[in-house]
This record gives structure tokens, sequence and C-alpha cells, in this order.
């Protein structure tokens, strides 16, 4: 399957791209696939109001390898952060989902915990000496020492959970549509959300999260892009186009996914779904 390319998601419908993002979404349903697609979301113009808001200007952005680092090609990788210079990483399928910390010089896995087979782990965050890791469609949020991976306690939220950072203040939770949830660390009430455009159109599909620099990342499931997000207006200020670091001969589940910052050294980290390598990446003007 083609994924869908970054150029697709801020310029004119393309076709082939279409036919990608229909294919991909029978796989793994939105709660918002009635916006339609990342295509259409993105770079269909049609329906607007004659004065629409100004949208907020949309940065486009290359990674450039810096330095590889091998990486588990059995880990389906849903959360990626760091503490520090310790690794931690989600992985997820059910019976195979696990929280670990990873080596990233060597890629050896130094501690895990194993979920049970019925939970479909997916993105999570370090907030002080705790990690907090959520689930696909169990509703469950899990909350674990971080130094010794024992569970402390459960949340529940309504709907799905996909990705997961810490802005400081607020747990930010993606589900898969445009919008993004905010939760209180202490208590796991839902205090906000947020709904992510781009152009002024709602960009759904928005998966991994980490939080850089008072922006989120996020992964847009099934394609090459990160984007940059506004956290206070949903505004996508930026596009991040990684087709460079895919790497050949991958099954088309294994699409980018992961996104881990270093913000005492400004490093930024990227890898996928059973990928053999992460790779340190520099942000650079895409060009024109």
């Amino acid at each position: 399957m083609r994924r869908v390319l970054l150029f697709c998601l801020i310029g004119p419908f393309c076709m082939s791209c279409a036919e990608a993002d229909s294919t991909a979404l029978r796989e793994r349903q939105s709660p918002a696939a009635e916006q339609g697609s990342v295509v259409e979301a993105a770079g269909d113009q049609r329906g607007k109001a004659s004065n629409p808001p100004k949208p907020a200007p949309v940065k486009r952005l290359t990674a450039r390898i810096v330095e590889a680092f091998p990486h588990d090609r059995s880990a389906f990788t849903q959360g990626l952060f760091f503490v520090g210079d310790a690794l931690y990483e989600t992985t997820g399928q059910r019976g195979r989902s696990t929280l670990r910390r990873v080596n990233l010089s060597t890629g050896d896995v130094e501690q895990q915990h194993e979920f049970t087979d019925a939970i479909f782990a997916e993105g999570s965050t370090a907030v002080g000496d705790l990690i907090f890791s959520i689930s696909w469609t169990s509703g469950v949020a899990f909350v674990f020492d971080r130094k010794t991976f024992r569970e402390l306690r459960r949340h529940t939220y309504q709907g799905q959970g996909w990705g997961l950072a810490y802005d400081g203040l607020r747990l930010v939770m993606s589900d898969g549509s445009a919008r993004l949830r905010f939760f209180d660390p202490v208590t796991f009430e839902e205090t906000g959300s947020v709904d992510v455009t781009i152009n002024g159109r709602p960009l759904d599909r928005l998966n991994e999260l980490e939080f850089v620099d008072g922006l989120i990342f996020a992964n847009v499931w099934m394609s090459d892009a990160i984007v940059q997000i506004n956290p206070n207006t949903g505004d996508i200020v930026g596009l991040i186009d990684a087709r460079q670091l895919t790497p050949p001969g991958l099954a088309r589940e294994a699409v980018l996914n992961g996104i881990a910052y270093k913000p005492d050294q400004k490093k930024l980290y990227l890898t996928g779904k059973n990928w053999p390598s992460l790779f340190e990446v520099a942000l650079e003007p895409a060009a024109p």
C-alpha cells in the first residue's frame, strides 16, 4: 500500500493518495472517519465560507538524519520518550504489548513490563517519577512507577487512546480524530480539548505525540508526515517531511510512529513500527 505523502497534506487533492488513505482507514477505523480522509481534510478547499479566518502559516520542514541507532524490529512502536538519557517505549498489539526501557546505543531492552493479552498498548509519557500509558480500545490508562515499572493505579476514559504527551501541566491525548484532549495528571479528569486544523481544515488520525519547545509534535497515522501543533489554538504551524527515513521493504502497517525529544540537548529522535533503526534528526527548511 502506498502511504499518504507529505505534499498531499497541504497540496491539491491527489487521487492516488486518496485511494491509499481509503484502504488504510478500513484497517483501523478512526472515531472521526466521517470527517473525510487526511487528503480531503487538509487539501480540499471546497465548501469554505466566503470570508474564512486566515489560517496560520504552515512552515514546511524536512527531517535530516544526524545519526542512526539500532531499534528492535519486533517493537510495534506506540509511545516513545526520554527522561534524561533514559529512553522509554511502549509497544502495541494484543498479546505483545510492553512498556520498556531501551538502551539507545544498542537497542537492547534493559527493563520491561508485559501487559495482559487483552491490552493493546498505545502512547505513553512521563510525569515526574510516574509513567502514564494508555490503551487503544480498552479505555484504561495505566500509571507505573518509572523506576520499578510497578503498576500503581489505573484510570478510565471514554473513546479510543492513540498518543500521549505531557506539556508540564496537562496530559495531552490523541484518539485518532482531529481533536486533542487534555487530562489532569493527578485525577485524570478531562479538562478540555482543542480541534487541530491545517489551512483551516480538520486533520484527523493524529497519533503518537511529543511536547517540543511549546509545540505538540504529532505523527499522522499512515503518512510520512509529522505536524507541529499550537496547543492553544490547534493550528498546525509546521509540517515535517520524514519520507527519507522510511526503510525499504516494510510491511504496510510498519509506518512512521515514535517521537522523542531531549529538551536539555535540543535533540529530536524518530522511529516507526517494526523499524530496524531509530534516528536522531535535525529539522531543516524544505526545498521550494
